[in-house]
């Protein structure tokens, strides 16, 4: 009777690897791509390019972008509000984005906890974000993004 129980364990011990190691695998594939979407944006910011920085955003009305106490909603208003609060390299500074903790909730979810800076002359104002990503046509994109400032005490 234990040698049968044994046997019975044994396949099924196995499966259980196999399936961890391919989502092992899965995970950190998807959490290098979700880096290299903001990696991307990080470089386009920095570059002075808020367009090519928006392509981290599913563009969508549906996006939601919270900050500074406002929400706004849509990927066309959420463009329009950096181009009109960064119209100049000297007030976008340089962006650094820190301490990424991205957990995957699903083959098709992820959510992204970091820190940001950005470096300007006079100034170098920083925050928390949450980002809520979704995977479409094997993309990674933002869909919901809540940022906020810190006070310097």
């Amino acid at each position: 009777m234990l040698k049968k129980d044994i046997l019975l364990i044994f396949p099924l011990i196995f499966l259980i690897s196999v399936l961890s190691c391919k989502n092992n695998s899965f995970t950190q594939s998807d959490k290098n791509m979700i880096i290299k979407t903001l990696t991307a944006q990080q470089d386009a910011w920095n570059k002075g390019d808020i367009k090519e920085y928006m392509q981290g955003y599913l563009h969508s009305d549906s996006l939601r972008f919270a900050s500074g106490g406002n929400v706004r909603y849509g990927w066309e208003n959420t463009y329009q509000a950096y181009l009109k609060g960064y119209p100049s390299m000297e007030i976008m500074g340089h962006l650094c984005f820190s301490n990424l903790d991205i957990k995957l909730l699903s083959k098709k979810y992820a959510v992204v906890f970091g820190a940001w800076e950005l470096n300007r002359r006079n100034d170098s104002p920083h925050g928390l974000f949450t980002l809520l990503f979704v995977k479409q046509d094997n993309k990674w994109r933002i869909f919901a993004d809540h940022t906020s400032s810190a006070k310097d005490n």
